[in-house]
Parts: structure tokens; sequence; C-alpha cells
């Protein structure tokens, strides 16, 4: 990617909570950024994409998790995936990854091609948290692509695609190979910790139920229960029985609400970075003995 900005504007539009960035091979698509301060000696900083919910709150996602990207040395890239990106007002295309020719996945994964031309990180693998519609893309997104993810944290979607061999996309995972051109990779999947949390009173239905007829209902997806809860513990279930390493958070008092669960995310997140640069440190003090 060319920004074809002068350097005085870089350090104007790039400077820690970034200005708003078209995606570079498709301006429907855009993204923000939080870019760390520089530390002397310090590693390039890691990732965490932060993905919005279904009013599209993607500088709020960029801003509340910049706190983690200052104590643990991470980007934060917010992408915004907004409705009517085929003219037809869907507003649901990113949860499911596939909308006509737009693959989201690929639009995340092209993102972060893009800022790496205008910071440094290491992008090899990023953590990944989405709430409510986000919640949905980043389940998904984890299925498709396991071997980017270094623990993902999905709150309150609406909708959960189990592990079942015995059915089709979104419900399930059986044609993964025709749809995204990969098929279930088990065990890179069972690599990522997971955080599954909802409000234990998140139980309205009315935004997350599909009508027949639409392009996205599934007859097969009652069996996963009525509401938000009951959904993520289908997933936490399914999740677990395929031997991948859960942590379900149940927020007391909590209706649907974002806040509460980027306050969890944050917590579980660092933990896992912590670990991560912890045993990169090691790596390379052993390498440093041996030479």
């Amino acid at each position: 990617m060319s920004t074809n900005i002068d350097a005085r504007r870089k350090t104007l539009y790039l400077r820690e909570k970034s200005a708003v960035f078209a995606y570079s091979k498709d301006p429907r698509f855009c993204f923000c950024l939080y870019i760390p301060p520089k530390k002397a000696d310090a590693p390039p900083p890691g990732l965490v994409v932060a993905v919005h919910h279904s009013m599209r709150n993607f500088i709020q996602c960029r801003d509340t998790f910049a706190d983690l990207g200052e104590r643990h040395n991470q980007v934060v890239l917010a992408p915004l995936f907004p409705i009517n990106v085929l003219g037809d007002g869907n507003p649901d295309g990113y949860k499911y990854l596939i909308e006509g020719d737009v693959r989201y996945d690929l639009v995340l994964n092209g993102m972060i091609e893009d800022a790496l031309a205008m910071t440094d990180f290491d992008a090899r693998q990023f953590c990944l948290f989405g709430y409510s519609g986000g919640g949905h893309f980043a389940h998904r997104y984890a299925l498709v692509h396991p071997e980017r993810v270094r623990a993902v944290s999905v709150c309150a979607p609406g909708q959960v695609t189990l592990l079942k061999a015995d059915a089709d996309w979104w419900v399930g995972v059986r044609d993964m190979q025709k749809l995204f051109g990969r098929a279930l990779d088990l065990q890179a999947l069972k690599k990522i910790p997971v955080q599954l949390a909802v409000g234990i009173e998140d139980l309205e239905t009315w935004e997350i139920e599909h009508a027949p007829g639409s392009q996205y209902w599934r007859a097969e997806s009652a069996a996963s229960g009525a509401n938000r809860v009951e959904r993520l513990r289908a997933l936490q279930a399914s999740f677990e029985a395929a031997g991948l390493s859960v942590q379900f958070d149940l927020m007391q008092g909590v209706m649907h609400l974002a806040t509460p669960a980027m306050t969890l995310a944050q917590a579980f997140f660092g933990r896992h970075i912590l670990k991560a640069q912890q045993a990169g440190l090691s790596r390379k003090q052993a390498k440093a003995v041996q030479a």
C-alpha cells in the first residue's frame, strides 16, 4: 500500500490514535489504528484486532483497547464493515464472512497488510475481539484462519457456528472447503485460547432471528438455543467437545452491553500477550547463551 502522505502529515495521521484509512483494495471498507509509543530496545509491537458490533462502534473499539495496547506494546486495528455494502441494505454480511463476492476475512487480512505498510508490528498472530455482530465475525474468522489467531474473545453473538461436520455454513463447517478454500484445521484451532462472554440478562431475541426466506435463515440453527446465553453455551460445548480450551464468563447483572465485555477481554488478552512475550524472551535468552 502506498499512502502518498508526506512525512509531516504522517506524524499527524499515524500518531497513537490514528486517522481513519480506506482499505486500499476496496475503499468501501476502512479502519483506524492505535499505535503505541516506541520504546527503546523493545521488540516490534504485537497486534490486537477489535471488531465492532452491529451499530459499527469501531472508533470505540479502538479507543477502548488502546489502554491494552499501551500497557502491552500492541497495535490495535479496528475495522469498519459498513451496512449496505452491496446496495441492498444488508446489515449482516460481515457477521458470516461472505456477502456476495465479498470475503470479509480476506478484507481484514488485507487491512493488516495496509497497516503494516504504515507502521511496524508483528502480524504473524494477533488477538481477536468481537462483540455482538463482531462476535459473529470473530469466532468464524478463527474457524477459517486459526493459524493467525493468538487468542480470541467472542462476546454475545446472536448466532453461532458449531463444529458440526454434518451441517453447512454457517450452522456447521461441512462445506468450509467449498466456500473458503480450506477445511477446518482442528489441530490449529485447539491451540487458540478462547474466551466466551455474555451478560446473564442478555435474553432479547428480536434482533438475532432470521425469517424464513432470508439469505441467513437456517432451520438447523434452532438446535443451538433460544437466546444469546444458550447459543454461547452451545458454542462452548461444541468447542470443548473438540478439545479446545474455553473460558466462559457469564456477566452478572449485564444485558446487551459492550463495555463490560471489553473490560473482560482486555484482561484475558493481557494474560496471553504476557505469556507470549515471556516465551519470546526466554527463546531469545536461550539463543544468546548458545551463541
